[in-house]
């Protein structure tokens, strides 16, 4: 359950007879050597998982998640869990408080019930979102330094006469 051989292939989905897996930078990756564990379709697992590295989860989980790497969630997986990571990508159920320090990409049929909080967040077609959105990580502030400001001419409705200036 915990370990991969590098010879097993974990299915996101069948695309002409090849098996792949999901990255967080196109979402499709055949690279299945780079998931640290697994909890497949099925399993069940209640407690806490804190990990280095890329984890896949296609069962059902119930507790919370703590890694700075990679989250890979299967279309079968249902996860009732507190879950801090780097990236997730999901298109299962989660249910509870996320938490990514990089990005969350949500992909069809993903359900997404509870808060959110990441810089970047994307979501496809067909995906449920239920809860709270938070993404101030990701603000920046403008450049406040007057030498790169131009100004910009400004109209005025008929009948309108500008004061001062």
């Amino acid at each position: 359950m915990w370990g991969l051989e590098k010879k097993e292939a974990i299915n996101l989905n069948e695309q002409e007879g090849k098996k792949v897996t999901m990255d967080a930078a196109n979402s499709i990756s055949d690279k299945p050597e780079d998931i640290s564990a697994f909890v497949g379709k099925g399993v069940e697992f209640k407690g806490t998982i804190s990990y280095s590295g890329t984890v896949r989860i296609d069962g059902y989980l119930d507790g919370e998640i703590h890694t700075d790497g990679m989250l890979l969630i299967g279309e079968d997986a249902v996860i009732q869990a507190k879950i801090t990571a780097g990236t997730i990508v999901s298109k299962g159920k989660i249910t509870g408080e996320v938490v990514a320090k990089e990005c969350i990409k949500l992909r069809a049929p993903a359900v997404m019930n509870g808060s959110v909080k990441t810089p970047v967040l994307s979501m496809e077609d067909g995906v449920l979102f239920n809860g709270a959105l938070e993404m101030a990580h990701g603000v920046r502030e403008l450049p406040r330094d007057a030498s790169s400001l131009h100004p910009v001419g400004l109209i005025m409705p008929p009948g309108l006469k500008r004061a001062n200036g």
